[in-house]
């Protein structure tokens, strides 16, 4: 029978009050050599299938005992399979009986000298060739997913076109872009300066060692916005017109409607990054496979609460995800917990 669980509210740990200080955390302790030593683990060679070569590469982490599901752990723009929130996130899960992967999309951290091509919002694909390179072994027990910021975009993404067709079982993203325009927008709103420039910064590095003409990397240089970035580099490379295409055909919010798979989406109404307008704005009654969860506190990819040294992002999106696999009960499956609002 299936049984409800109430989410827990979020708080926000001191001194870390407001969007912004909530969202530049992690960075703060990283760049102060205070953040969490880094994870070893497995690393596991993923080919596209694109016949561009690329091959992608995770690093898997295995728990000492247990026979749960993959979590396949996916980062967001600056981040990798290093991130503070994906090895807090594989140390969390493993902790709990998961193997876990952390993947390295194209071009990012160990992924970048074997691939030519770069990640973006449309590569939903490359989820379904990581998958399907995996050893059938770790597949057994089917996979759960947890997508951080643009990687919540291109899972959802992923979702609704090829979630059928792997085992997967539930998901869980944590601020999302839903929609690329209004995000771009926002980032280039002067109050986010500071966090552009980062964002360029860091583009400008991931794409350094790209495959691109002569053109394109003239363009990577001169960007000055988000958008001029989009425009002339990343849209081209990944087969649009401009960053007005690219943005309509892959943002989150026209692929909601197909997703059949139990997903949990969280975002924070403070995130300085995402406006939350566009969470909000959708009818989530329309599809009772997708739980929102909208607090109000929270910032991108922060979630640092009071009680416990792991982001509340990180608790709740394991919990409710691994909370909506079917369970044996003396060898009979008695069905999903059901993942409501509280």
């Amino acid at each position: 029978m299936p049984v409800s669980v109430e989410f827990p509210a979020f708080r926000p740990r001191p001194p870390w009050w407001g969007g912004d200080l909530q969202t530049i955390r992690s960075f703060l302790l990283q760049g102060l050599g205070l953040a969490p030593p880094a994870l070893a683990g497995e690393p596991v060679v993923l080919p596209a299938r694109d016949g561009s070569g690329d091959c992608m590469i995770g690093i898997l982490n295995r728990p000492d005992a247990g026979d749960s599901p993959l979590v396949v752990l996916l980062h967001g723009l600056l981040g990798d399979a290093e991130a503070v929130y994906m090895t807090a996130s594989a140390r969390y899960l493993t902790g709990l009986g998961y193997p876990v992967l952390r993947l390295n999309l194209r071009g990012a951290g160990l992924s970048a000298k074997s691939c030519n091509c770069r990640y973006h919002a449309a590569r939903s694909g490359d989820i379904a060739d990581a998958l399907s390179a995996m050893d059938e072994a770790l597949l057994r027990k089917g996979v759960l997913f947890l997508g951080f910021s643009i990687g919540g975009n291109t899972l959802l993404k992923f979702l609704a076109e090829h979630g059928e067709g792997f085992p997967v079982l539930a998901a869980a993203t944590v601020s999302a872009p839903l929609d690329l325009a209004a995000t771009v927008a926002r980032l280039m709103e002067p109050r986010n300066l500071v966090y552009q420039k980062i964002l360029l910064a860091a583009a400008r590095k991931n794409w350094a060692d790209a495959d691109l003409t002569p053109e394109q990397r003239q363009a990577l240089a001169k960007a000055r916005t988000i958008y001029e970035l989009d425009n002339r580099v990343v849209a081209p490379c990944g087969g649009f017109s401009g960053a007005d295409q690219y943005y309509a055909e892959c943002m989150a919010l026209d692929f909601l409607d197909d997703i059949s798979v139990p997903t949990l989406i969280m975002h924070a109404a403070d995130d300085p990054w995402t406006p939350i307008s566009s969470h909000r704005g959708r009818d989530w009654s329309r599809n009772a496979a997708l739980t929102p969860l909208f607090p109000d506190n929270g910032g991108h990819v922060g979630f640092h609460g009071r009680g416990s040294a792991i982001p509340w992002q990180i608790i709740l999106g394991a919990t409710e995800t691994a909370a909506t696999v079917f369970r044996p009960d003396e060898g009979v499956d008695t069905g999903p917990i059901v993942m409501q609002k509280g």
